[in-house]
């Protein structure tokens, strides 16, 4: 594969995740966490990031609109719900092993 095809590839597969994770809603960020060691926030990051290091100004709200499919304040408001105290330590691990240090 030349490298402006696996360019055009990786985009359309980013592009489907985007798309199934504004889909599927009911899956919580918690749980993302905590079974893989990201969510949409840490795709949201990383997609601010490499904007960023490109010289694309971009913030963390605009790239947290970009993965979410809408401010993400609303989208808390509307898909989020409390988790438990077992799925919050278990974030805790996640988050310190995957960052290298405790969430706040």
């Amino acid at each position: 594969m030349d490298d402006q095809s696996r360019l055009e590839v990786e985009a359309a597969a980013f592009r489907s995740l985007v798309a199934h994770l504004q889909d599927r809603t009911d899956v919580q960020n918690i749980d993302m966490m905590n079974l893989t060691g990201f969510c949409r926030n840490c795709l949201s990051r990383w997609y601010m990031e490499a904007a960023n290091e490109r010289g694309i100004e971009m913030t963390k709200d605009a790239a947290r609109e970009h993965v979410h499919g809408m401010p993400y304040d609303e989208w808390k408001a509307i898909n989020q719900i409390e988790a438990d105290d077992e799925k919050q330590a278990a974030f805790k691990v996640a988050f310190a092993r995957t960052h290298g240090y405790a969430p706040k």
